[in-house]
């Protein structure tokens, strides 16, 4: 099964430092807003309610990912690939106080991968 969205092992032990600190019940979105940037956010389930207009493209350290509808439309031909970096993206994620923020990263599909993902939709 090819997955949309992926993990580097940084972002999956920070993942589990989040669990063990706020609880399994965590989620992420891929930010778009002014304020936050392109950043994946980290938050705990229902601090953030996903619209009709989100969409639940995997998950992450058995965390639900969601992205917008329209922002989907720009990634829908790469795996994003969450990662980590040191220092502060000024948003509203549970890493934040961490002195670190997870990244999105991506590449592109193959042939074979978009072919596997028509047919996993279908």
């Amino acid at each position: 099964m090819v997955e949309r969205v992926v993990a580097t092992p940084e972002a999956l032990a920070l993942i589990e430092r989040l669990k063990a600190q706020h609880g399994a019940e965590l989620m992420f979105y891929q930010s778009h807003g002014c304020c936050d940037g392109s950043s994946p956010m980290c938050y705990l389930v229902g601090e953030l309610t996903p619209s009709r207009y989100d969409l639940l493209i995997g998950t992450i350290g058995e965390c639900p990912f969601y992205i917008s509808e329209s922002q989907y439309q720009y990634w829908k031909s790469s795996q994003l690939v969450i990662g980590v970096t040191q220092g502060s993206a000024g948003t509203f994620s549970l890493e934040e106080p961490e002195g670190v923020c997870f990244t999105t990263g991506s590449r592109l599909f193959t042939d074979a991968e978009n072919q596997a993902l028509d047919a996993q939709s279908s």
